[in-house]
């Protein structure tokens, strides 16, 4: 597998450990920051952030042969994962009614930019975390799916309190999941027809990561209404 060879990535592909270290501190500090009143605005506006900083761990440790190929699908993911948010949030017929609010950051037609980068991120995490299953192409397609699914699952659980969405009624539909679960299959398969090949010793962590956060603030949440 070629990594991206620049000269700043392989110095901090060595620094490996210390990386990992920097986005726990980043994240329990970001779990106290929304857990106290008197920063959690200011918190919200940082979720971004968040989710920038992971990508860039991500594109630091990404090995493939063909960059150009891979740069270009997910580039096609972005655009139609954020055109797909677009029409839901539009229509409520794809995931439900539903509105975005302040915490994803700047919008257009009402859909956060970063929403198209959030679906690379998990199209792209979830691949790498399947990719060493023993099964075949169309379980481990399927596999990722499920797994995109389930951290939807888990994010619907503070989403509101962090000010990224709310759905009408206080709660995501059944329709969501499905929508969810197709979507993430018809890009997973995308993925696995170009025949693009990734590696990547971080994309696991930076998941995990993700969810232990999200898990996180859902807990404190619970304990201290």
């Amino acid at each position: 597998m070629k990594k991206i060879n620049f000269s700043l990535a392989d110095r901090l592909r060595k620094k490996e450990k210390k990386i990992r270290v920097y986005l726990i501190i980043f994240f329990i500090v970001g779990i106290a920051g929304f857990s106290l009143p008197i920063t959690s605005n200011f918190f919200t506006h940082l979720t971004p952030f968040a989710l920038l900083l992971c990508v860039i761990a991500l594109v630091i440790f990404h090995e493939t042969e063909n960059h150009k190929k891979s740069l270009l699908i997910f580039i096609l993911i972005y655009i139609a994962g954020f055109l797909v948010e677009v029409a839901g949030v539009t229509s409520g017929f794809i995931f439900g009614n539903y509105n975005y609010g302040r915490g994803l950051g700047i919008k257009l037609f009402d859909t956060p930019l970063i929403i198209g980068l959030n679906w690379i991120f998990l199209v792209y995490c979830t691949g790498i975390i399947v990719s060493s299953f023993p099964v075949n192409n169309t379980l481990k397609i399927l596999s990722a799916s499920l797994l995109m699914v389930f951290y939807d699952l888990v994010l619907e659980q503070i989403a509101p309190a962090l000010d990224m969405w709310e759905f009408e009624g206080g709660y995501a539909p059944v329709q969501n999941y499905i929508s969810w679960l197709l979507i993430s299959l018809i890009f997973h398969l995308s993925v696995r027809s170009s025949g693009i090949k990734s590696e990547n010793r971080m994309a696991g962590f930076v998941f995990i990561l993700q969810l232990a956060f999200f898990v996180s603030l859902f807990i404190i949440q619970r304990f201290t209404k």
